[in-house]
C-alpha cells in the first residue's frame, strides 16, 4: 500500500492524522541527519500495526511531502 505523506516537524506532540486519502504525521524531532523520517517510520509502523522494516520512504527523502510504502498491507 502505498500513502501521500504530509510531515510537520518540531511538534509538541507525535500523531499521525487523515484526511481523504493523505495522512499528515507529526514528529517532535527536527529534519537534520534523518531524524525526522525514522521518527515518520516508527509512528507509522505503529499507527498500521506493523513492523518497522516494513514501512519505507520511496520518494520525498528531503521534502515535507513524502510517498511511503507499507508492505503487508
Amino acid at each position: 500500500m502505498k500513502i501521500q505523506v504530509k510531515v510537520k516537524v518540531n511538534s509538541r506532540t507525535e500523531e499521525v492524522s487523515q484526511k481523504d486519502s493523505s495522512f499528515t504525521v507529526k514528529v517532535n524531532k527536527p529534519p537534520r541527519e534523518g531524524k525526522a523520517n525514522q521518527a515518520v517510520l516508527k509512528l507509522l509502523a505503529k499507527h498500521f500495526e506493523v513492523p518497522k522494516s516494513q514501512v519505507r520512504i520511496i520518494s520525498g527523502i528531503k521534502s515535507k511531502n513524502k510517498i511511503i510504502e507499507i508492505i503487508g498491507r
